[in-house]
């Protein structure tokens, strides 16, 4: 591939995926009234409308006058790339970013029937109306300007990705840290309740022993009947001291939200985590109740 081919299939890139996120977070306005920057990264772009349209421009503009083979190759191309890009994305990050399972015909969950036409019927547009004004105006941009700027976007969008990774990385961290929490909350309940049970059975099966001990005297027995209560109760203290340790531990996890991390679940509803599902949920609904005290 020559050096002006190659910049500029970048121009198309970067302008076709700044124009998918438009289409994003126009889609997303209309859907919940209000903006939300959509798409994996945190700037305005989304990579797969720009991985996409270059690819079926680079591939398909030989047939882009046979409207039948290039509405079914398109549908093609790009499904396989928005499953290929969902498939990464899992096993990668162990999180299901999008998920069409209840959509019919649907593949995975990262690709169904009616998103594969939409994108057939798109890029018939695109390549006849949109492409040659997005051709255009890459062309029209001065060479040396045009370099310069690809270089600064390239730059900016590496970035965006180092920081978008961290984010994630760090989302699964807590999401880890959420779980481990869960589960020591609940065996610090379960011991307590054990505890609290024991002592119970202790102290009756004591004075019950010490009541059927004729020779013992009245002040042995509650001497020892206190000092079994006072036992009893400093174990319980030190486990309810650490139940609300971690408990509060778990409602610092919820309700803080690191830098990206708030975004990402705006922008992606409906992810869904492999490996910490329940930990995911309740961070969404924590989300959820947030906006609705809003």
């Amino acid at each position: 591939m020559s050096w002006d081919i190659c910049y500029e299939y970048m121009w198309y890139f970067f302008l076709y995926a700044f124009l998918g996120w438009c289409c994003e977070v126009c889609f997303a306005a209309a859907k919940s009234g209000k903006f939300v920057n959509r798409g994996f990264l945190n700037g305005p772009l989304c990579p797969i409308y720009g991985f996409g349209v270059v690819l079926v421009v680079g591939l398909l503009t030989p047939v882009k006058d046979n409207v039948i083979l290039l509405f079914l190759c398109s549908v093609l191309l790009t499904t396989a790339l928005e499953w290929l890009t969902g498939f990464v994305l899992e096993k990668a990050f162990h999180q299901k970013w999008w998920d069409y399972s209840k959509m019919p015909f649907n593949l995975n969950g990262y690709v169904c029937l009616l998103f594969s036409l939409m994108w057939g019927l798109a890029c018939l547009l695109i390549m006849d109306v949109i492409h040659p004004i997005v051709a255009g105006f890459a062309a029209a941009i001065p060479r040396t300007l045009g370099v310069a700027l690809l270089a600064v976007f390239t730059v900016l969008a590496l970035a965006d990705l180092t920081a978008t990774v961290a984010t994630v990385v760090g989302l699964n961290k807590r999401l880890r840290q959420l779980e481990e929490l869960a589960a020591k909350i609940h065996e610090a309940s379960d011991s307590l309740g054990e505890r609290l049970s024991d002592a119970t059975l202790a102290v009756s099966e004591k004075g019950e022993a010490l009541r059927e001990s004729a020779g013992e005297r009245r002040a042995q027995r509650a001497e020892e009947q206190s000092r079994l209560r006072a036992a009893r109760e400093e174990a319980l203290q030190r486990r309810e001291a650490a139940l609300a340790e971690l408990r509060a531990a778990n409602e610092a996890l919820l309700s803080t939200y690191r830098f990206g991390q708030k975004r990402l679940l705006k922008a992606f509803p409906d992810m869904k985590s492999i490996r910490h599902s329940e930990a995911l949920e309740q961070l969404k609904a924590r989300l959820a109740a947030r906006k609705g005290d809003k």
